[in-house]
């Protein structure tokens, strides 16, 4: 059984500008939730903000794929689930290559990677779980687009922000997402002193409280 439905609204363009000014690992420090887990990039560094385009494949088929790497706007992000299969892959040389034309800024897909180099001349961004030569095809079984699916452990629903990074990808709900690009941004800020502290023979464990754990 195949399921199309039409993708969710862009995020605001200010929610990728101001997030593409802020580092995953800052919001790492704040929650602990919407961190998909196992998945690495293909190249590093790495940096990309955009609208989450959600497809859940069954463990072989990538023909929902297909589809909806021709329908990708700028901006976009395909977040491709594989029903578990962590080792064959569903995105390469020439699917990567359709993405980037049609201006889409990443891919995260939980399963992994194939035609490396290629990808690589494309400069496009992908987070996955690795690099596999055994990849799925085009059998017309069945997939679902733009529904919600669950990336390393984490729902990513059609819409969402999509924030990744050389550190690493978090998930985050639109209406949410401007006020923590704020927060992060202030305590990133709040590290310069910190620093120049730190250069002058300042101790970390100071600034970060921890000394007081070892009076």
């Amino acid at each position: 059984m195949f399921v199309r439905h039409p993708s969710a609204p862009s995020i605001d363009p200010r929610i990728a500008e101001a997030l593409s000014q802020v580092c995953t690992s800052t919001l790492g420090h704040l929650r602990d939730h919407g961190f998909p887990r196992g998945l690495t990039p293909n190249a590093r560094p790495l940096k990309f903000v955009g609208t989450a385009v959600t497809v859940r494949l069954p463990h072989l088929d990538s023909t929902a794929v297909h589809v909806a790497v021709d329908d990708l706007r700028p901006g976009d992000v395909l977040v491709v689930e594989q029903s578990g299969d962590e080792q064959r892959s569903c995105f390469g040389g020439l699917v990567s290559f359709t993405a980037k034309t049609r201006g889409a800024v990443g891919a995260v897909i939980d399963g992994r990677i194939n035609d490396i180099e290629e990808m690589a001349g494309y400069g496009f961004p992908a987070y996955s779980r690795g690099i596999a030569a055994h990849t799925t095809r085009i059998s017309g079984i069945e997939g679902s687009i733009n529904v919600p699916v669950s990336i390393g452990g984490v729902v990513v629903t059609p819409g969402d922000v999509v924030f990744a990074d050389s550190d690493g990808v978090a998930i985050l709900v639109p209406a949410e997402a401007l006020e923590i690009a704020a927060v992060l941004k202030k305590k990133e800020d709040a590290e310069i002193p910190a620093r120049e502290a730190i250069a002058a023979g300042g101790r970390i464990s100071d600034y970060s409280g921890a000394a007081k754990y070892f009076v």
